[in-house]
């Protein structure tokens, strides 16, 4: 048993000793101001936010109680699409729409504001992913291509365990074609050059189609090793070989006539740092733990020991990049991503600290503090942001009031930390329906202070679902992507971002690529992402980020949006027309395919989540494809089966069977995966059904799904996790 956790009071507060040691000790020091300054005013903060945020909470709960009653008394009625209009507007879930208005956000990052590109999301929970993250900034374009499904295996291509000089060709001939693509030269192929370039007196010796693309060099010895250049404000660094001992430490140059060693990507501009849908954070331990690496990150001096191929290597934050400029100047470019912080939603409390009620404390106050503190200290080094701006994306709001008490939050931490007004920056997370459909007005209450908008479609049609739970079976998952509001939603949120002027002063974001595997099919597919008229989209690794890296040097999203803004904004009444099934006609086996692929995805994620405390991670799929799976997927998967029983679709004893015999499944892959082998020990759920925790959760998702708020998962797997803790 799991000896049970100290609380200390201070200032009407009962706050865990891990908690209150890493604020005392690790967080306050540097930052001039004491501990009795911090959680007195925390503690008046939060008892005065607390109401307000549990109002809200009600405000969603008498809302949804208010549709599923007109689609009760409906039942038997055929729906009348003008009627739900004006019951939603009735009800002040439709909000009217005010006149048009540009965001006034300031002091916001190049990275935010100028450069199109890949977003990483990492949980803040393992140190060495988001070094990773913060260190994807410049990704090799040949490592990239080498071990993704890019360069097929084919023809002797193969990866193997070794370097395969046949495989190593394909690279550098795929390398050359992207040069010749988005750096030109003017009377011959990158694939023709023989010899390394030279650069004297800031002049190339060989000629540019455009030269204002050469940004700067680097030299050892007089000898070119580095040539810097620039594409739709992404840089290229190709890196030469320049001494017989680099040579022959690199066979991937040594067979390269030209002596290339590599070519490096200016990849993710800017990665998440994930308190929310990808970790498993129940208590005062694992808050600290995010908590802890986001200090460090924001200090500068995360670092991360592990073990690869037998050696022990030590990760730590990238430095900046040095070069001389064409007017032989030095010039420094940002090492890392620019780290934004994801809090958590208004929903979740957390036991970590106590009101003087008892009551547990609301988590996203807790996180707005604890993030934005931790900030002061990169203020003084610029390490990160390079204006002293904060950047907290903040999830799952419904509507403008929710976005207008985040405000109050942060103006409340503002003040207490004597920051300048609208500091902190806000990202707003368009995934619940109430906040699509008054997506405009959401935006104006945070006018001063949004740096973002993005889509979700998992968390999204999650919450359509449950929203609309009481008016029928709705589609296949598969065929929700070819109904009219979810075309609209991802058109919609770009219309609403351009013509709030987002275009060149913030970010307009999409979903995550989620087969962190199939490269090549990311290379073909989401190109589709900036073509959207996204200046940024989220991937799921430093890998991924230099392919989607490719879209935007194929497309100049700015450019793009002059066109976006002339088009017909999207049609709200498609936004709310809800993609139920009135009459299905699925087959028993349609029906069937439809359950194992939900349960399998529900199985596979919840049993890492309860047993292991993993928030995200690879979970393959019914046929073995590794989807990045986190607490969105759970929510739109468990959300699904849970309507179909509603409706009659499927039995809770046929769900059951099916439950059991994919645990069966998610068991055996979960024996079989090496990645696991670094958890403890895996205990299967099949054979121990009554016992597993993991399975139960699972289960309850499902036949209480109808029944969970907004169909959130989060209720059921903090309260089980934190038994499974106990144990």
């Amino acid at each position: 048993m799991k000896k049970k956790e100290k609380f200390i009071k201070t200032c009407d507060l009962s706050v865990s000793h891990v908690l209150l040691d890493f604020v005392n000790k690790e967080l306050l020091p540097g930052t001039g101001i004491s501990t009795n300054q911090f959680w007195r005013g925390f503690s008046k903060t939060v008892h005065d936010l607390s109401p307000k945020n549990k109002k809200l909470l009600e405000t969603r709960e008498k809302i949804q109680k208010s549709i599923d009653s007109f689609h009760l008394e409906r039942k038997e009625k055929k729906f009348n699409f003008n009627e739900y209009k004006i019951f939603l507007q009735k009800i002040g879930y439709l909000k009217k729409s005010g006149p048009n208005f540009k965001i006034v956000t300031k002091n916001v990052d190049k990275e935010i504001s100028s450069i199109c590109g890949p977003q990483l999301v990492c949980p803040v929970t393992n140190a060495r992913f988001l070094l990773n993250g913060a260190n994807a900034r410049w990704v090799s374009l040949y490592d990239s291509l080498y071990g993704s499904n890019i360069i097929p295996e084919t023809r002797g291509a193969l990866k193997g365990k070794t370097y395969n000089p046949i495989r190593g060709k394909n690279v550098i001939e795929y390398s050359r074609i992207l040069l010749d693509k988005y750096i030109p030269l003017k009377n011959i192929s990158w694939k023709n050059l023989d010899k390394i370039p030279n650069i004297n007196n800031g002049k190339l010796n060989i000629e540019l189609r455009d030269k204002k693309q050469l940004v700067g060099y680097k030299k050892v010895k007089n000898k070119l090793t580095s040539l810097l250049f620039v594409n739709n404000n992404l840089h290229i660094d190709i890196i030469f070989d320049y001494n017989k001992k680099l040579e022959k430490n690199n066979p991937d140059g040594n067979q390269d006539p030209l002596k290339i060693h590599d070519v490096i990507l200016e990849s993710a501009i800017s990665t998440i740092c994930d308190h929310e849908d990808s970790v498993a954070a129940v208590d005062a331990e694992d808050k600290v733990l995010g908590y802890r690496n986001w200090l460090q990150l924001m200090k500068g001096t995360l670092n991360s020991k592990f073990k690869k191929k037998g050696k022990i290597i030590k990760r730590k934050l990238n430095p900046d990049r040095e070069y001389y400029s064409v007017k032989n100047k030095k010039i420094k470019l940002h090492g890392r991503s620019l780290l934004l912080n994801r809090n958590v939603g208004h929903l979740m409390t957390n036991h970590a600290i106590l009101l003087k009620d008892g009551s547990e404390c609301p988590e996203g106050i807790l996180d707005a503090f604890i993030t934005s503190a931790a900030c002061l200290h990169d203020f003084k080094k610029k390490g990160n942001s390079r204006t002293n701006s904060i950047y907290i994306v903040k999830p799952k709001m419904h509507g403008p009031e929710e976005c207008a008490f985040t405000n109050l939050i942060f103006d409340k931490v503002e003040k207490f930390l004597k920051l300048k007004k609208n500091q902190i920056l806000c990202g707003i997370m368009d995934e619940e329906r109430r906040t699509s459909v008054n997506l405009k007005e959401c935006i104006r209450i945070l006018k001063k202070r949004v740096f973002f908008i993005n889509t979700g479609f998992l968390d999204r049609t999650g919450d359509e679902i449950h929203t609309s739970m009481e008016i029928g079976p709705m589609e296949l998952k598969g065929d929700m992507k070819s109904t009219k509001w979810i075309k609209t939603y991802e058109n919609n949120n770009v219309d609403i971002g351009l013509m709030c002027g987002f275009s060149g002063k913030a970010q307009i974001g999409k979903g995550m690529w989620a087969m962190p595997d199939l490269l090549n099919e990311m290379m073909t597919q989401k190109i589709s992402h900036p073509m959207s008229g996204a200046n940024c989209a989220w991937v799921p690794s430093p890998t991924a980020a230099a392919i989607h890296a490719l879209h935007y040097h194929e497309i100049d999203v700015f450019s793009l949006h002059q066109k976006i803004k002339k088009r017909k904004p999207a049609n709200l009444n498609h936004l709310i027309t809800i993609p139920v099934n009135n009459d299905p006609n699925w087959s028993k086996d349609e029906i069937e395919k439809e359950l194992k692929n939900n349960a399998q995805g529900i199985l596979g994620y919840v049993v890492r989540w309860i047993d292991q405390s993993v928030g995200c991670s690879k979970v393959p799929d019914i046929n073995g494809i590794g989807l990045m799976e986190d607490r969105a997927t759970c929510r739109i998967s468990s959300q699904h089966i849970a309507n179909w029983l509603h409706h009659g679709v499927c039995s809770k004893k046929q769900v059951l069977e099916i439950m059991k015999k994919m645990a069966k499944v998610v068991d055996y892959q979960n024996l079989k995966d090496s990645s696991m082998k670094d958890q403890d020990p895996y205990q299967p759920m099949s054979g121990n059904f009554e016992k597993s925790i993991a399975f139960k959760v699972a289960c309850d998702l499902v036949f209480h799904g109808k029944y969970q708020p907004s169909g959130y998962t989060e209720p059921l797997l903090h309260f089980n996790r934190l038994i499974k803790k106990s144990i």
